[in-house]
């Protein structure tokens, strides 16, 4: 049974994108609640970055439509709507020669904050990087999860609703990796933000995500819990999939 409108902080209708003549997404649908962290899970080149992008309008669909709260992302300036949803990339995408705390400054100043400063402050606290340590270094001076630690406070600065998160560990060691998903989930769950992670790890998947979807080849091959693809695996994909991550039911 499909959620009332109402309760739904994005949705994808019939997606479809090609890159040329490749495919990135075709006929995709899927609806986001409020409050609900989805992990979109898939092989390289599944799409599920494009889809991801499809929510910032970094990418626009060539076909179907995507709503944002409601509201027709193609009817919404992609500046401001980038302005109002938090956004990690794989890469952190700090700028190299801005410090820390301007770094976080960043969506707060451009949303004209007189608090951006403060703003600021608050989510470096609430990644777990002491302002009065951190916010004057530059990005260089950092460790890896520092910088991503430092991407997630940009991101969350301007206390958006809605985060979009792409492959935010993938580059980390599995301790730090560890590590950034425990931050990741506390700060979701005292926040209560609408999320979407984007991930090539299924069990990180499973241990973030509320939701988790299968992507293959621009399709949605299974969507359900951790413990609906569990333990009632779709298509053979998904069941070769578990096995190959060792994620088994029970």
């Amino acid at each position: 049974m499909s959620a009332p409108v109402e309760t739904l902080a994005l949705q994808a209708e019939h997606v479809t994108k090609y890159y040329g003549t490749v495919r990135a997404l075709e006929d995709v649908s899927l609806h986001v609640g409020r409050g609900e962290c989805v992990a979109l899970v898939g092989e390289s080149g599944s799409g599920k970055t494009t889809l991801l992008r499809c929510f910032n309008r970094l990418v626009d669909p060539d076909r179907g439509k995507v709503l944002i709260e409601g509201a027709d992302a193609a009817g919404v300036d992609p500046i401001a709507l980038r302005r109002r949803i938090g956004y990690v990339p794989q890469d952190g995408g700090l700028l190299p020669h801005w410090r820390v705390r301007r770094n976080v400054e960043l969506v707060p100043w451009l949303r004209g904050a007189a608090e951006a400063g403060a703003l600021a402050k608050s989510a470096l606290d609430l990644v777990g990087l002491d302002p009065a340590v951190f916010a004057e270094r530059w990005p260089r001076e950092l460790s890896g999860g520092q910088r991503q630690r430092v991407a997630v406070a940009r991101a969350l600065a301007a206390k958006p609703d809605i985060v979009l998160l792409d492959e935010p560990f993938g580059a980390l060691d599995a301790i730090t990796r560890v590590e950034l998903q425990g931050t990741f989930g506390r700060i979701r769950r005292e926040l209560g933000v609408t999320a979407v992670l984007v991930t090539h790890d299924l069990q990180e998947a499973f241990d973030l995500g509320d939701r988790v979807v299968v992507m293959r080849q621009g399709s949605v091959e299974q969507s359900g819990s951790p413990r609906e693809l569990r333990e009632i695996p779709a298509t053979d994909y998904v069941r070769q999939l578990l096995l190959r991550a060792r994620v088994t039911s029970g």
